[in-house]
Order: structure tokens, then C-alpha cells, then sequence
């Protein structure tokens, strides 16, 4: 570096004041600035870019694919309890859909090759309701869940060029999120989901007054709910519940194939009466840190009783008590019912972006209750004996999805 700057020269004494007064010193040199040099940095080396994912159709069947598939659901943010291999195997096994498990896998550092997206599919054919391939039938989420936007891209990708080629009707995504502004979509139901609270007596102080209300009046009748190890009891109310509203139940075997299924993350809660008659019942789905309560049925005594919203008191309350953040109070269409009742629960409704590929349709297709075509439908399957309607439905019901 550069030492300090001459000085040209020394002042000279000062000039004497008059009358002969003393030399004053000169100030000392002041030390020239240091010259600084800037030393460069390297850049930042660039992030490599990401190699392309490739897709294919793993076969869930197989203990290592399943199991390479589920852990990646369990730690993908977007992923749902319907994203879980199980769902699939249950769909074909029960109602015979042919499915697709498309994963997207993209090579590591290290050599090996990892799950980065996945996009569970089945096919449901009906000369009532059309030919489609939807993600997911029989559930109220779907769509790819993925670690990244090219992953998920490239799953649709493939789920469009799957549909074409088994020349569908249409493609059906059945998302949290909007994902495609240009595709045709459907907006009829809303999802409500709310934090847990950690604190039992919290949880029931945020239900709004008048459904608390409720909870008490039925605490007061000497209402009880238990887990059920089976479920006959949930299948008899839930069966006489959807023949009241003229809608075809699921079978039996279904509900029973879900619970062998899905083991303890398949639950039956069911309320009864003081006589010890059951009344009420759900059966729920525990994902993550996440209850969901999926199916449900009331007898006819349930409303005065207060048993509906008992039955949910209590699956909040144990839901609680394991620790559990989120309770999802699944899919409600819009204006109806269910939904407003839902919201009387203090749960914000949230709109689920359902999206399509049409392909030999001109419009998203109607298949539910709202549409006026089914009325007469609807009406005929309420007239029906239950015996009846029960032995049907599977028939009616496996084509809806």
C-alpha cells in the first residue's frame, strides 16, 4: 500500500508579532488516506437447473412402489388423505375402476431417483353419467400434488395425453387451488376447515352460541358417544339417512374395505341415545395432524335429540385430546343445508376450484342432486323400499364417483 504523502515543506518560522514574540510550530503533516484496492468476490455459483421429471404409471400393488408413493403424499404440503395409495387400491378393488398412479421422479445427486409429484387417477364409465377419468372418484380432493410447478405440469401433462388416448368424455381435477385459468371449471362446493384449539373448553367457547347450545342440550339428555369396532351400526343410520334424501348409498363393503384399508386412520364414532339406541354417526379420516369426518348418517330422532351436533362435539373434543391441529369438515355444495350448517359452526367456507379438459362435451358435466334432470330420480329412489334401495344403489352409485 502507499506510504504516507511528502510534505513540500516545512512551514517556516512564523511571522513575529510586534514586539518580538515567540516562533510558533507548525502543525504536524496530517497522514494522507489510505488507498484501498477493491478486492473482488466471486459470484454466487448459479443453482444447477432442475433435470426434467419423467412420468410414468407405478403399480401401487407392489409394496416398495406403494410405500415410496405414500411417503412422499405424507411430506408433500399439497398432498390429502385421498392422495394416499390405499384410496386407489380401494376404488379398484371394490368398484373395479381401472386406476393410474402417475409419479413424477426426477434423478438426485447421489444416483438414486425420487418421487417429486403425484396424480392418482381412475376412469369411471357409465351410460347414465358419461366416461371420464377424474382425480379422484368417491373423494373431495384430488389433482397432482407435486414439489414443484414443472413436476405438476408434467403430471397434467400426462393425465391429458392418458384421457385422449382412452378417448374419455372429459378430464376432471378436483383441486384446492386454481391452477389453469384457460380450462373449464366448476365452483359448486366449498370446503371448511379451522385450527383445533389445544384447550378442550377453548374449542367449545368458539363454537358460535346457538350450536353450542346445542352441544349442551344434548350433554343435558344424557347423549354418549363410543368408537365402534365395526361398522354395522354406522352403515344402518347412514343407509336410512341417503334413502331419505333419494340418493343411492355406497355397499356396506365399501365402508368395511376403507376401515381394513386405512387401520386406525379409519375411525367410526357413533352417538346414542339415553336408552342406549345409536341415533348418530360418522366415519372419519385422521391424515397428518388432520381429522376429517367423511361419511355420515342421523336417524330421525337425531334433530331433537341434538345428536348431530353432539356427534361432532365429541369427534372435536377427542381430536383435541390426540393432538390434532385441523379439523376438516369435508365438501358442502353451496346453499345448501350442510353448508350453512356448517357455517353456524363458526367454519369459513372455501372454495374448491374443480377443473376440466373437455373433449367430447360442450359443458362441465352436472352429475349431482342440484341438477333438475334428477329430481324425478330422487324423488323415485325416496319411494323405494330400503331393502330395496340398498340392494341397488351399489349399481347406481359405483358410476357416480
Amino acid at each position: 500500500m502507499n506510504g504516507p504523502a511528502p510534505v513540500d515543506a516545512m512551514r517556516a518560522a512564523a511571522d513575529r508579532a510586534a514586539g518580538g514574540g515567540a516562533a510558533v510550530a507548525a502543525s504536524p503533516p496530517a497522514a494522507a488516506p489510505m488507498a484501498t484496492h477493491a478486492v473482488p468476490h466471486p459470484a454466487p455459483a448459479a443453482e444447477p437447473a432442475l433435470p426434467p421429471p419423467t412420468v410414468r404409471a407405478i403399480d401401487l400393488t407392489h409394496a416398495e412402489d406403494a410405500a415410496r408413493w405414500d411417503a412422499f403424499v405424507a411430506g408433500c404440503p399439497q398432498a390429502t388423505f385421498f392422495h394416499r395409495a390405499g384410496w386407489m387400491r380401494v376404488v379398484g378393488r371394490v368398484f373395479g375402476h381401472p386406476t393410474w398412479a402417475l409419479a413424477a421422479e426426477r434423478p438426485q445427486p447421489d444416483g438414486s431417483t425420487a418421487i417429486v409429484g403425484v396424480l392418482p387417477l381412475a376412469r369411471v364409465r357409465s351410460l347414465l353419467f358419461g366416461d371420464a377419468v377424474a382425480s379422484l372418484p368417491f373423494a373431495v380432493y384430488g389433482g397432482a400434488a407435486a414439489a414443484d410447478e414443472a413436476a405438476a405440469t408434467a403430471l397434467e401433462d400426462e393425465a391429458d395425453r392418458l384421457a385422449r388416448r382412452l378417448g374419455v368424455q372429459h378430464l376432471e381435477l378436483r383441486q384446492l387451488q386454481r391452477r389453469h385459468e384457460g380450462w373449464p371449471r366448476q365452483e359448486l362446493y366449498a370446503s371448511f376447515r379451522k385450527p383445533i384449539l389445544p384447550d378442550e373448553e377453548a374449542n367449545l367457547l368458539a363454537v358460535p352460541r346457538k350450536q353450542r347450545a346445542m352441544v349442551r342440550k344434548a350433554m343435558q339428555r344424557g347423549l354418549t358417544s363410543t368408537f365402534d369396532d365395526g361398522v354395522d351400526r354406522f352403515f344402518a343410520l347412514y343407509a336410512d339417512n341417503v334413502h331419505r334424501h333419494g340418493t343411492p348409498a355406497l355397499p356396506r363393503r365399501w365402508f368395511q374395505a376403507l376401515r381394513d384399508e386405512f387401520g386406525d386412520d379409519c375411525s367410526v364414532l357413533t352417538v346414542a341415545a339415553p336408552d342406549g339406541r345409536p341415533v348418530s354417526s360418522v366415519l372419519s379420516f385422521r391424515f397428518r395432524d388432520e381429522i376429517l369426518p367423511y361419511y355420515a348418517g342421523d336417524d330421525v330422532a337425531a334433530r331433537d335429540l341434538a345428536a348431530n351436533d353432539f356427534k361432532y362435539w365429541a369427534l372435536m373434543r377427542w381430536a383435541c385430546d390426540q393432538g390434532l391441529k385441523t379439523f376438516d369438515y369435508g365438501r358442502s355444495k353451496v346453499g345448501t343445508g350442510p353448508y350453512a350448517f356448517k357455517k353456524n359452526w363458526g367454519f369459513e367456507p372455501q372454495p374448491l376450484h374443480y377443473e376440466y379438459r373437455l373433449y367430447k362435451r360442450d359443458a362441465v358435466p352436472q352429475n349431482n342432486p342440484a341438477n333438475a334432470r334428477y329430481k324425478l330420480m330422487i324423488e323415485t329412489w325416496r319411494r323405494l323400499p330400503l331393502p330395496v334401495a340398498n340392494w341397488l344403489g351399489p349399481f347406481v352409485v359405483r358410476s357416480l364417483g
